[in-house]
């Protein structure tokens, strides 16, 4: 009886100590086995480890691609026009080993706060040597892979792997705004009146042509009407000419007629003539004044 009392606390000891020699590594994560602050053993294969109870401790870290959003940043570029860039990163802790001892105790939280400072440095390094216009165009794929390759030399030191860096938004700082914003308003206005003015003297031109164009069309159809005119009043005194050498008597009758209608229209003026002139020879007698002769 008295063995048994002695045996139990044993047994309950060796099974604690046989449960703390062991520990299990998830499929997300990497372990450490330390043994007075140093490393002893790697475990990056997920499944069972073991360690020595109260002497060795496991520390994990996660193997998982991990993103990292900086704080908005501002950037100076070539052309001297500040902007604020956000930015954030994708990597992970490629040598589990370089990233203890470079960390040491202060695990992630202390690798992101110091990765963050590398980012910040190389953003600002690559986009302080172009212009504003190459940061803000849609082409600026080049510039996230310069950062990413600089990022990726100096966060070797610390075990990491930068997979990917992404400018997410790069706007002007708020005191800038308002400055920048009549900037382009003016440079707009400048443009418009430009092409205002380059359109009013294209519409001279075509004016003016046009103005021409039509005084030339205008005075070619005039010295066509005239020469028809010419034409016809020629032709017409010829056909008088050949009518009254025809026939003398009718062409003076025609003239009588003619006169008449011009005279005798309503709203013309009194006409005061003498009893026996010779205008009313055809109104007086249907022979007219040859008539009057013979008789």
């Amino acid at each position: 009886m008295r063995k048994s009392v002695f045996l139990l606390p044993v047994l309950i000891v060796v099974l604690l100590a046989a449960i703390s020699s062991v520990f299990i590594v998830d499929e997300r994560q990497k372990a450490l086995v330390l043994q007075f602050g140093q490393i002893v053993k790697v475990q990056e294969e997920p499944g069972l480890g073991f360690k020595v109870p109260l002497v060795q401790n496991v520390v994990f870290y996660d193997d998982r691609i991990l993103s990292r959003d900086l704080d908005p940043l501002e950037v100076t570029p070539s052309d001297d026009r500040r902007l604020v860039v956000d930015a954030f990163a994708r990597y992970r802790i490629a040598d589990v080993e370089q990233f203890r001892r470079a960390v040491g105790d202060g695990g992630e939280d202390r690798a992101a706060s110091r990765l963050d400072g590398i980012l910040r440095d190389t953003t600002r390094n690559v986009l302080g040597t172009v212009s504003s216009n190459d940061i803000l165009s849609v082409d600026r794929a080049a510039l996230m892979l310069r950062i990413r390759n600089n990022a990726i030399a100096e966060a070797r030191s610390l075990g990491l792997e930068v997979i990917d860096v992404r400018l997410k938004r790069t706007d002007l700082p708020p005191e800038n705004l308002n400055a920048t914003y009549e900037r382009m308003k003016a440079e707009r206005e400048r443009e418009a009146a430009d092409e205002i003015a380059r359109g009013n003297e294209a519409a001279q031109r075509v004016r003016a042509q046009a103005d021409r164009t039509v005084i030339e069309l205008v005075s070619d159809a005039t010295r066509q009407a005239e020469i028809t005119r010419g034409e016809a009043d020629a032709e017409r005194n010829a056909i008088f000419a050949e009518a009254f050498g025809a026939d003398p008597e009718f062409f003076e009758f025609y003239r009588s007629m003619t006169a008449y209608t011009r005279s005798l229209t309503p709203g013309n003026s009194s006409m005061v003539l003498s009893p026996d002139s010779e205008f009313f020879n055809y109104l007086k007698s249907d022979q007219g004044a040859r008539s009057d002769e013979g008789e």
